[in-house]
């Protein structure tokens, strides 16, 4: 009996055991073998790629990839050569220079050129717009571990929010990056028309709002494929535009009509001589120009986009290209808690372009004090630089203010432009001197002899102590004699102390204006100061 009950112990316990064994089989097959399931899940749980895409840190954050964007890394790297900058940007492009885009690449005899972006500037050199070939970036995944730091572009990524207090920013995709310096420079959108936006499809289709590279190349199409391009705006993209188009109208039968509500192109700028003389400068261009033209309507009829004017006027066309301003991009100051001014627009900023303690704007989204003209906002190229520069600089612990005036040109064709400084606009008296312009006054002649096409690469490195005056004794003419403005500088003044100078087809001189601007003195004759700029030499 003791013996069968043995047996029956030894049964009972290799049965437990079988039945546990085979319960740990189950277990683990459920846990870790491959069923069919898993095959519709896995997806899910494959980790997506983006963590090694880009950094979760940069010291240095640059918001926008633009003009100012690229001149505050080129001025950071300077400063501090191992750091690592990273640059993020909406656009699909790496940083490039948008002057070309209204001006140069219209002129190229290259058929190419809308790929290659590639152009020749008014002497003759050939370059691109990119400031820099890819190669000389770092990958954003190898930003943190190259070894002396660099400038990684991230492309087609958008912030939408930024944390101010915990350092770190938000993309579209909640993708999050924090940083130890952050620069904001998100440039701006082009203004429409209300007119425009309202008037439904079959319009905003056929209208161009010109920006960037995208709308340079959808211009060209349209500007080969249509009969008929208005341009609304007269100020300088417009005035530019309709010169390039005008041009290009001589080997087609494009019809080229640009219309605005002042009386003459640069109407806000130039004063009025110098504005009429601009407008039949653009008319002997091939251009319809349409002057004091409010649109009160727009509308599609028969094939056609019909733009009806307060006055009555009626003008039909193909295409619409809208030239009517710049918003400043201020999307992240809601999150940021940053101010945004309410008369000129744009991130407020001190002297030194801080909005925050580690937070900085350049560029056309920035309102700067200007510590010898006050708060301002630039929309020009050369601010960008000066301004992004400046910031990089200050981001590096330089504590400097602004007050290195940026400037700007604008360029009617390869044969009129001019340079101008400071604050100038029409609504403040003026006093221009004038002489009699050579062959080498244009904007194609002075490139050639400084070497530079984007004139202020070289002009914002320029620098004046002391203009020395032209010993010519010639007395400067009047602007009275009507049509005759070959060459001239025109000086805006405010309570009598000059704050805006133009250059007028002169070329090389912007340290002698930069220095008058500066300098903030009361001039008793301007005849005297204009000599500074040595204009009566031939």
């Amino acid at each position: 009996s003791c013996k069968h009950h043995m047996v029956t112990s030894n049964t009972s316990l290799l049965f437990y055991f079988f039945i546990h064994i085979l319960f740990m089989v189950t277990l683990i097959s459920f846990f870790f073998l491959p069923t069919a399931e898993p095959a519709t899940v896995a997806p899910a749980e494959v980790p997506a790629p983006t963590p090694v895409e880009f950094p979760s840190h940069a010291p240095y954050l640059l918001i926008g990839g633009g003009t100012a964007s690229f001149a505050a890394a080129r001025s950071i790297r300077a400063r501090d050569p191992g750091a690592r900058v990273l640059i993020i940007t909406d656009e699909p492009d790496l940083p490039y220079m948008r002057p070309p885009l209204s001006k140069e690449l219209w002129f190229s005899d290259d058929p190419s050129v809308v790929d290659t972006l590639r152009f020749k500037q008014w002497n003759g050199k050939e370059r691109s717009i990119y400031f820099q070939p890819p190669s000389f970036y770092v990958s954003p995944q190898d930003l943190e571990k190259v070894e002396n730091g660099g400038v990684a572009v991230l492309t087609g990524k958008k912030v939408v929010h930024m944390d101010v207090r915990g350092n770190k920013v938000t993309l579209s995709d909640n993708t999050e990056i924090s940083y130890d310096k952050c620069l904001i420079a998100t440039g701006g959108v082009p203004r429409n028309l209300q007119v425009i936006e309202r008037a439904g499809e079959e319009v905003t289709k056929r209208t161009t709002l010109f920006r960037k590279v995208e709308d340079f190349k959808a211009l060209d199409k349209v500007s080969r494929d249509t009969k008929s391009i208005t341009i609304i705006g007269g100020g300088f993209l417009g005035s530019e535009l309709a010169c390039a188009l005008g041009r290009r109208s001589a080997d087609s039968d494009l019809e080229v009509i640009q219309m605005f509500p002042e009386k003459g192109n640069m109407g806000k700028v130039l004063p009025e001589y110098l504005s009429n003389w601009t407008t039949a400068k653009v008319k002997s261009e091939g251009v319809t120009i349409i002057t004091e033209a409010l649109v009160k309507a727009v509308s599609f009829k028969d094939g056609k986009v019909e733009i009806k004017l307060k006055d009555g006027r009626v003008v039909k066309t193909d295409h619409i290209v809208a030239a009517v301003g710049l918003e400043p991009s201020v999307e992240l100051a809601k999150s940021a808690g940053l101010e945004v001014d309410s008369d000129f627009g744009g991130f407020r900023v001190n002297a030194e372009l801080q909005a925050r303690s580690n937070i900085w704007v350049a560029g056309d989204a920035a309102c700067f004090y200007d510590i010898r003209l006050g708060r301002r906002r630039v929309e020009h190229h050369d601010h960008a630089v000066v301004s992004g520069r400046l910031a990089g600089e200050n981001m590096t612990g330089a504590n400097k203010p602004y007050w290195h005036q940026s400037m700007f040109w604008s360029d009617l064709g390869p044969d009129v432009g001019y340079e101008a400084i400071g604050i100038v606009d029409s609504s403040l008296p003026t006093v221009g001197v004038f002489a009699k312009a050579t062959a080498k006054d244009t904007p194609k002649a002075a490139t050639e002899k400084s070497g530079t096409g984007i004139r202020s690469e070289s002009e914002t490195e320029g620098t004046a102590s002391s203009p020395v005056a032209s010993s010519t004794p010639e007395p400067p003419p009047v602007p009275e004699q009507k049509d005759n403005y070959g060459k001239g500088v025109i000086f805006y003044l405010r309570d009598k102390v000059v704050v805006g100078i133009i250059l007028w087809n002169v070329f090389n001189r912007m340290p002698v204006a930069r220095k008058i601007i500066k300098d903030g003195e009361e001039h008793a004759d301007l005849n005297e100061v204009a000599k500074l700029f040595n204009i009566h030499e031939d």
